[in-house]
């Protein structure tokens, strides 16, 4: 992979981690539209290190609440009063489905599941059902109302991220959508969960990994990329869906389906 590649796909990713339209899907897709080698899962996971740096520096003020009042609450056993301790315990709840689901299914994801027709069926069906939570959620309710059903719920939708289209932000969102969370609130914590699954993924992959290759300047070129582009995406989004909520999310998702279909049966 030579430096131009890499600077593209870390782009790609830097934005479709946090926009609701799957960074899976088109990290696969991009290498498939322009006959690349495909780079594969594990260079995948090392670009979504990128997203990581930009999570804890947007967020570097809510972390630091979520991890001091969540030590307070753990060595008090009680998180009575600690609103983002009780934030990041959700977070961890929320993250053991997907956890479970990437241990089971991790071969199919680096492998049939990133056929571009399963992509399309992805992109298609979770988009309607992010289309349909915009549209029944209440919109009332705040990250600091979470409760242990609300994070176990909106675990569970993240558990279906391992399916290349799903998008992970597009179903936890639509999770949160679904428990009538504001639509920026709803972003947020899907942002927060990424955090700890970003971490896991790529210890994980990193088995794959050599050091000579994570090293290599198209490696390191497209980890930078992307930090960059995830930072002002969640800039971005935060704002853009508090007024527009997430229907041109899901308008892009139909039409990038029928792209995939068409160029798969007629090209």
């Amino acid at each position: 992979m030579d430096i131009f590649q890499s600077i593209i796909l870390g782009i790609i990713q830097g934005i479709t981690e946090f926009f609701p339209i799957s960074s899976t899907a088109h990290l696969a897709l991009i290498p498939w539209f322009f006959s690349w080698k495909d780079p594969g899962l594990s260079y995948n996971v090392a670009l979504h290190f990128g997203s990581l740096f930009a999570i804890l520096l947007y967020f570097r003020n809510t972390w630091k609440l979520v991890i001091s009042q969540f030590m307070e609450g753990a060595l008090k056993r009680n998180f009575n009063n600690l609103e983002y301790g009780r934030v990041g315990l959700f977070i961890i709840i929320a993250t053991i489905p997907a956890v479970i689901s990437g241990l089971l299914f991790e071969p199919y994801a680096a492998g049939i599941l990133r056929h571009p027709l399963i992509i399309a069926g992805s992109l298609l069906m979770f988009g309607l059902l992010l289309l349909y939570s915009n549209k029944v959620s209440k919109e009332n309710r705040s990250i600091n109302e979470m409760t242990i059903k609300d994070g176990l719920i909106i675990g569970i939708a993240q558990a279906f991220a391992i399916i290349p289209g799903a998008s992970r932000s597009g179903v936890t969102i639509t999770g949160a959508l679904l428990r009538n969370f504001k639509t920026d609130e709803a972003a947020k914590f899907s942002f927060l969960m990424a955090a700890p699954l970003i971490v896991g993924a790529t210890v994980y992959e990193s088995r794959h990994m050599s050091a000579e290759s994570v090293i290599q300047t198209p490696f390191l070129v497209g980890i930078l990329v992307s930090a960059v582009f995830a930072f002002l995406a969640i800039k971005y989004l935060l704002r853009f869906v508090r007024f527009r909520g997430y229907k041109h999310f899901v308008y892009y998702r139909i039409v990038l389906a029928i792209v995939i279909t068409l160029i798969h049966f007629v090209v």
